[in-house]
């Protein structure tokens, strides 16, 4: 596990080191209902490049971001050329069960992939960063490692828990609990799996730590 954090810890500040007068884009929408720490948010359509790994939900989210990371920094093929090109880092990484009856064709995430779809009984994960929005699948670099997939995801309602600190899989699940009960408040009908969003790199204080459990949901 040191050697995970470490790997993680050395890439993002490589990249911080790169990015440092740029700032972190993020996915466009609009908030529709706001009831402090919840919301209700549109998402515009959005590219993302994901992969699925193994572990329990910390191994799991170092080695989805290695994999990723490499192929945004470059372990790529531009489009009509025959050179890499280095993508811009985008917040939030995030993680999200799913059940392993759903193809891995569907859409930085981190998703578990198992029969028990709660945060805490996952062992295997889906990851996805969301891309710049200049990029579309036309015109975005080509991963080189197959293990690392792009994929368009369509407009969606997504019901947000934003929350500080560290990650626990106890306090995960706590949120999730939250949020869905929020949801089921709000007469929404919850129809994606759990995802938990991280903005930071692993250093920031606790306290200011940007965390999400977000919940896919009907259009209300």
């Amino acid at each position: 596990m040191r050697t995970n954090t470490t790997a993680l810890l050395a890439l993002l500040v490589g990249f911080l080191g790169m990015e440092s007068a740029m700032a972190t884009e993020e996915p466009h929408y609009d908030v529709l209902v706001s009831q402090a720490p919840f919301e209700l948010r549109h998402y515009a359509p959005t590219l993302i490049a994901q992969t699925v790994v193994n572990g329990d939900m910390d191994t799991a989210s170092s080695k989805g971001f290695r994999l990723i990371a490499d192929f945004i920094f470059g372990n790529n093929l531009a489009v009509g050329s025959q050179q890499a090109a280095k993508i811009a880092m985008t917040a939030p990484v995030t993680m999200e069960p799913q059940s392993s009856k759903i193809a891995m064709t569907a859409p930085v995430t981190t998703e578990p992939l198992s029969s028990n779809t709660s945060i805490a009984g996952a062992s295997q994960w889906r990851v996805h960063f969301v891309m710049p929005s200049q990029y579309t699948l036309a015109n975005i670099p080509k991963p080189n490692n197959s293990a690392v997939t792009l994929s368009e995801l369509p407009r969606k309602y997504m019901v947000v828990h934003r929350y500080a600190g560290f990650n626990t899989l106890a306090r995960v699940q706590e949120k999730t609990n939250e949020t869905l009960a929020w949801a089921k408040q709000q007469s929404l009908q919850v129809i994606g799996q759990p995802q938990l969003s991280r903005y930071d790199p692993p250093w920031t204080l606790p306290m200011f730590r940007r965390n999400e459990i977000m919940v896919e949901v009907a259009s209300p």
